[in-house]
């Protein structure tokens, strides 16, 4: 025995593609919103970015005024060397019998 397929109205036909049309309307719906999600966070997550870079830039603008210190430092160590001398020569003796 032969199964004919089953026939569908003009009617029928229209529903069907209606339905299925409707369908992929609600999927591409659901997709655009979460696109618009996904872009709403990038734009809030790059605006606080933007922020933290101009206070890293602000942190770091002094950064070449670093070089100066070295030949200060130096000063400061030597000055302490001689310090520490005359500390010495003022307790060398001190306390003995």
């Amino acid at each position: 025995m032969i199964l004919a397929p089953a026939a569908l109205s003009n009617h029928g036909a229209w529903g069907i593609a209606l339905v299925i049309g409707l369908v992929a309307a609600l999927i591409v719906a659901a997709l655009l919103a979460v696109l618009i999600k996904s872009v709403t966070d990038i734009q809030r997550s790059s605006a606080a970015l933007l922020e933290t870079a101009g206070q890293v830039a602000a942190n770091t603008a002094n950064i070449p005024q670093l070089q100066a210190t070295a030949p200060v430092l130096e000063g400061i160590v030597d000055e302490a060397v001689v310090q520490d001398g005359y500390m010495n020569a003022l307790t060398d003796g001190y306390g003995g019998k």
